[in-house]
């Protein structure tokens, strides 16, 4: 637009004028919006096996019990992060004890409050999820409502509102998050494959037009188990981690995976397409048990130097010499706390138990966080 050959006289049109003004309006408020917004500060990448925080190998030189951990990504099961009921017959299912009501934004609010505490202990990632998970821990039957996206696959903005809020302040804090997208029972509010597919673009479009480079990207929680979308099971799954990788923004693209249910191995298709590899624990009841996972994925075809990462496991013991997530580290596996209460279990304790009490206050999990914080040297 060339402004300084246009000389304005009193025999130019008003409407001339007006759309100038409008143009040359228009042109400086978006150069505003392109250069206010604030540059982000964490970068989350991979080099064979081992994961870097600006290009920094996390937990860099640190050895516990004879074992390296530097390059590990230590996490925690926090996929309520963003969580709502848009059933109103259930929402009463989640009231506050103190208010009597249920508040999504009050617990995302309280979600950021305590991450700087989390990442005090060398927790360096959480998983959370845009279709959440049980709020009970466990259930056969999900008549709640959780999703982040129309039955068309469209984003719901206020989930969005409340997701930026967490990963705003992980980039500050140096944290990557792995943002789950779809939970079986909530998938099914997606009207179609279709949906699906554009729900995945959608959220990928949306972290690109954020300029987030910290996240880490879980396609869906649990592959194998009750997916009403064929596109979300096993056989098919590789195909949403590739369209995750075929969107790209200035060279850059998301490292995602997928996860199977507590001590499955993944398929071949997982595996090759994964930029790192997703494993669950629940189940596992011998610790040994969780060595010969590791070893038994490590030996699927396709399989090449890549970090393998439990980001669910729902077994503690941390008071033990050997427990799951001692095992996980003596593999060179990253592990993640799933910690839970069944419904009549009380508010107080459980990171995926509605009602969320984000806090370190009770006994299992300052079990993790002291286990945690000794293991990374934090």
């Amino acid at each position: 637009m060339e402004i300084e050959n246009i000389t304005l006289t009193q025999n130019l049109a008003p409407m001339k004028i007006k759309s100038l003004t409008l143009l040359v309006s228009i042109y400086f408020l978006t150069a505003l919006a392109v250069f206010s917004q604030t540059p982000r500060k964490t970068l989350v990448s991979i080099s064979s096996d081992k994961f870097y925080i600006n290009n920094e190998l996390t937990y860099a030189g640190q050895i516990w019990n004879g074992h390296t951990i530097e390059g590990l990504l230590m996490n925690s099961r926090m996929v309520q992060g963003v969580f709502d009921d848009l059933n109103a017959e259930t929402v009463k299912n989640w009231v506050y004890p103190d208010t009597k009501k249920w508040d999504a934004d009050r617990n995302t609010d309280e979600f950021v409050s305590h991450m700087a505490k989390w990442k005090s202990y060398g927790l360096l990632s959480f998983t959370i999820n845009l279709q959440g998970g049980s709020p009970y821990g466990y259930s056969q039957s999900q008549p709640w409502i959780n999703s982040a996206y129309t039955e068309s696959g469209e984003l719901r903005p206020a989930y969005f509102n409340r997701l930026e809020r967490i990963l705003d302040k992980a980039d500050e804090l140096g944290m990557a998050p792995m943002l789950g997208l779809f939970y079986f029972g909530q998938d099914e509010n997606l009207a179609d494959e279709k949906a699906v597919v554009n729900a995945v673009s959608n959220v990928i479009d949306w972290l690109h037009s954020k300029d987030y480079r910290n996240v880490l990207i879980e396609v869906n929680n649990e592959c194998n188990i009750r997916y009403d979308h064929p596109i979300l099971q096993p056989e098919r799954v590789h195909e949403l981690i590739d369209l995750v990788k075929s969107k790209q923004k200035n060279g850059f693209r998301f490292l995602v995976s997928t996860s199977y249910g507590g001590g499955e191995v993944p398929k071949e298709n997982v595996v090759r397409a994964s930029d790192f590899i997703l494993l669950h624990g629940n189940g596992v009841k011998d610790p040994r048990k969780i060595i010969e996972q590791v070893e038994a994925t490590r030996k699927v075809n396709g399989y090449m130097d890549k970090p393998i990462v439990y980001n669910e496991d729902d077994h503690f013991n941390f008071d033990q010499d050997l427990n799951n997530f001692t095992a996980a580290v003596s593999a060179y596996a990253s592990w993640g706390y799933f910690d839970f209460r069944m419904k009549d279990e009380g508010f107080e304790e459980g990171y995926q138990s509605v009602p969320v009490d984000w806090g370190i206050n009770s006994e299992r999990k300052k079990g993790f966080f002291e286990l945690l914080k000794e293991i990374t040297g934090y």
